[in-house]
């Protein structure tokens, strides 16, 4: 018995070293101690304060995107099968609501050449549903399997783009995840811990940062209508009007034709920095992937001399003159200062947003109110332990200060499992966390009246003991098992603070399993040994 009681208190020394470091590191100082506390047990956003942001994705953005591509998709497929029409448009969804009725109209298609369209669009468009209005006109529809896969697409890629933008800030344990159902709403809900100013982070999330690098075709014109007046009221065919993006104290207006068609994009970006130009004005430097680099060199070496526009989110930053051939390196001017270059690297280098985002709430959380959550959630902690350990101390006798010793050991191997985790402790967590010590306390009674029922039924104090807890422990296990599960359910279907309370219960009852099956046995079993005859106990 003294070597098993030997190496049980060996496991019990590591857990609890462990344990220790993982809330307090190895510290030099008191003051160090309290810094990594800090650090380690992280706080969300119902006790530290911050921002509480629900956006709304413009999911019909991206299905228009995707239904303009397939019209240049399919205007040179038509070319290219000498298929004629005379017109090729799509309808204009302006809310997420009308997303599903995006449509694409194709018009003057000869009678005799529905075949061929037909097999054209099932071979080429697999996505689209193709209907006959008339003899030569028809609608295209997006399948409905497809359309709520792109809308569903769209909502994660925002998700993941804001993730990067965030976390590239620096902000501590932010939450960006779904919110509300996901076939209706579209939100997302964003909460920043510790963030009392939101402003810089909205302005960084609901940047698009759609770069596109446009071969100009005229310009630039002193208004949109100038333009329009000078091809007679219709575009050239492949271009676009972009305006430039004016900077202050600027008066009047700048615009640009360009090609619709743009020579880079976002997408062929590796690598966006901040720097200065040779006059010390700030700008973004950027560097783009081998594809993009190919491409780029063989427009900037065949159109030396011309314009190229660096477009961002559809407002022209610049328009520089080709000097020679350029591959991989580029910039982009205008910058006011050296954060506006820095943000405008962060949001190219996370990547462009696939729709735009609204912002249907927000809320700020004074720090003052988790305070007091936590205030009163310690000052109840406390309260609780000490009537639970004074009842388990009359009631028990000298077997409670067991039960006390496994209930702290408790608190504590979840506090730090918690904290290698990196978990963030929230008002629902804590409810978990409380939970778990309810049974871990319930644990205990369950193995100390299963002694007790050993004793009176005339068994030896080591049997009783050994009795004791081989009997209640298929019950615990039982009873955790079907936690565990439930538990399970919720962090797969619920949200953030579900997810939250189920994970801390989890882990509390995990630690319970431990601390009052192995570390409870071990103190019975040391206080046992200690006894030159093992003829009673205190219970």
């Amino acid at each position: 018995m003294k070597r098993s009681v030997r190496a049980r208190a060996i496991v019990i020394a590591v857990v609890l070293l462990l344990s220790v470091l993982g809330l307090t590191g190895l510290p030099r100082s008191v003051e160090q101690v309290k810094a990594n506390l800090r650090r380690n047990i992280r706080l969300g956003l119902d006790l530290r304060g911050g921002t509480h942001l629900i956006l709304q994705v413009r999911v019909h953005e991206a299905v228009k995107a995707r239904a303009d591509m397939t019209i240049e998709s399919l205007r040179q497929e038509l070319r290219r099968a000498g298929i004629e029409f005379s017109q090729l448009e799509r309808n204009d969804p302006q809310r997420v609501e009308e997303a599903d009725s995006i449509a694409i109209y194709l018009r003057g298609v000869p009678s005799a050449r529905a075949g061929d369209l037909r097999q054209l669009i099932t071979q080429r468009f697999p996505m689209w549903v193709l209907t006959a209005i008339s003899d030569t006109d028809y609608r295209l529809t997006m399948r409905p399997s497809e359309l709520l896969a792109l809308k569903r697409e769209t909502v994660e890629r925002t998700i993941r783009t804001l993730e990067r933008r965030i976390n590239a800030l620096g902000l501590t344990e932010p939450v960006i995840q779904q919110h509300g159902a996901a076939e209706s709403t579209y939100q997302i809900l964003v909460q920043l811990p510790g963030v009392d100013d939101p402003a810089r982070v909205k302005q960084i999330m609901g940047t698009t940062a759609v770069l596109e690098v446009s071969e100009v075709k005229d310009g630039p014109f002193s208004s949109r209508e100038q333009a329009l007046a000078k091809y007679g009221g219709v575009l050239p065919l492949n271009t676009k009007l972009v305006p430039e993006m004016r900077r202050a104290g600027e008066a009047g207006e700048t615009w640009w034709l360009v090609s619709r068609v743009p020579v880079i994009t976002g997408e062929d970006l590796r690598m966006a920095r901040p720097s200065r130009d040779e006059f010390g004005k700030w700008e973004t430097d950027f560097t783009l992937g081998p594809d993009g680099a190919r491409r780029f060199a063989q427009h900037t070496e065949r159109n030396i001399g011309n314009r190229l526009a660096i477009i961002l989110d559809n407002q022209v930053r610049s328009a520089p003159v080709i000097q020679s051939r350029i591959e991989d390196q580029g910039r982009i001017t205008g910058a006011a200062n050296e954060q506006d270059a820095a943000d405008l690297a962060l949001v190219l280098q996370s990547g462009s947003l696939p729709a735009g985002i609204d912002y249907l709430e927000e809320r700020t959380i004074g720090p003052s109110l988790g305070s007091d959550s936590i205030r009163q959630g310690l000052s109840a902690a406390v309260l609780g332990l000490i009537l639970v350990a004074a009842i388990m101390l009359v009631y028990y006798k000298a077997s409670g200060i067991n039960a006390i010793v496994a209930l702290l050991m408790n608190g504590l191997i979840t506090l730090a499992a918690l904290s290698y985790f990196g978990a963030v402790w929230t008002l629902p967590g804590i409810a978990g966390f409380v939970l778990s010590l309810g049974m871990a306390v319930d644990s205990n009674i369950l193995i100390f009246e299963r002694i007790r029922e050993e004793l009176r039924a005339g068994k030896g104090v080591i049997a009783a003991v050994d009795a004791g807890f081989d009997r209640a422990f298929i019950t615990i296990v039982d009873t955790h098992v079907v936690t565990v599960v439930s538990c399970a359910f919720l962090f797969m279907f619920g949200t953030g603070p579900v997810r939250g309370f189920a994970v801390t219960l989890v882990i509390g009852l995990i630690a319970n399993v431990f601390t009052a099956v192995f570390v409870s046995r071990t103190i019975f079993n040391w206080v046992l040994f200690r006894q030159r005859e093992a003829v009673s106990i205190s219970i």
